[in-house]
């Protein structure tokens, strides 16, 4: 027992320092964006990457900002109303494949869940045509091909497989007895939905949130092919802040940091959701 209890203390401070280690290692891309990113563009050189500035400066801030500010401001317009749509949909669809089961419902999940493996490059050719036949349709001109709108629709159908599957799996985890019992007091099917399931479905829309959230956020190739340049998003304007005869580093590393900071912001908020949505329904359905 004196032996095991010796060995602890030794166990525990390896584990702290290899702990550390990781930490620090995680951390030193961090460093050189932030150090570069305040020094003037004579410093800013790969070989000096380690340096702190001699010379600190907000001019590479200041810069990023003019260049990349419509770029955020389109990422908002792109991931805010993705990520709630994608959202509704994924919930009112776990809601009802859980709860609500009809003959074919799990082959119905099955072809749900075919559409996680299609991979962008396959759809991409196909989706042009189908957002310039919707501009066609509509007579709206530059909104859904070359526009936000076409954007959002193509992610929010490209989520609606992840987002049922995420919702659906911890939807199985409530109990059917209170689903009944809204039946016999009445409760309808969206009734029920709204005031029994949606009220505690606060760990799965955190999941689908931050999902939704980071993956509309950092789109680019999407943004690439669907989106004009006066709908770019954040990703695709910061891969084209480039100088002409020399490449701005400090721009380039204050421009990284502001385009990383809302998915950053997503996680402190919903971050101790996250874990707990996704586990839901790993063990059960």
């Amino acid at each position: 027992m004196t032996a095991v209890a010796t060995r602890r203390p030794v166990f525990t401070a390896v584990r702290f320092v290899v702990l550390i280690a990781f930490v620090l290692i995680f951390l030193i891309p961090i460093y050189v964006l932030l150090a570069t990113s305040f020094k003037p563009l004579t410093e800013a050189d790969p070989g000096q990457a380690w340096n702190l500035p001699q010379t600190w400066t907000l001019d590479a801030w200041r810069v990023a900002w003019e260049k990349l500010s419509p770029g955020l401001w389109n990422s908002v317009l792109l991931a805010v109303p993705g990520s709630l749509l994608s959202c509704a949909l994924g919930s009112m669809n776990g809601y009802v494949l859980s709860k609500w089961r009809s003959p074919g419902a799990d082959v119905l999940f099955t072809l749900f869940l075919f559409g996680m493996f299609i991979p962008y490059q396959g759809v991409m050719i196909p989706l042009v045509q189908l957002l310039v036949g919707l501009n066609d349709l509509t007579g709206l001109q530059g909104v859904f091909y070359g526009g936000i709108p076409g954007l959002v629709l193509a992610h929010v159908v490209y989520g609606i497989p992840i987002c049922t599957l995420i919702f659906r799996n911890y939807y199985v985890t409530i109990p059917d007895e209170i689903i009944e019992a809204s039946r016999v007091d009445g409760a309808g099917l969206l009734r029920t939905y709204w005031s029994v399931v949606l009220p505690v479905s606060g760990p799965a829309i955190a999941v689908v949130v931050i999902w939704q959230f980071t993956s509309l956020w950092n789109d680019f190739l999407f943004a690439v092919f669907l989106t004009g340049p006066q709908s770019w998003p954040a990703t695709v304007m910061l891969n084209n802040i480039a100088g002409a005869q020399a490449t701005p580093y400090s721009q380039q590393m204050a421009a990284a940091i502001l385009a990383s900071v809302p998915t950053m912001v997503i996680y402190v908020l919903l971050g101790r959701f996250f874990m707990r949505g996704l586990m839901a329904g790993a063990l059960k359905g």
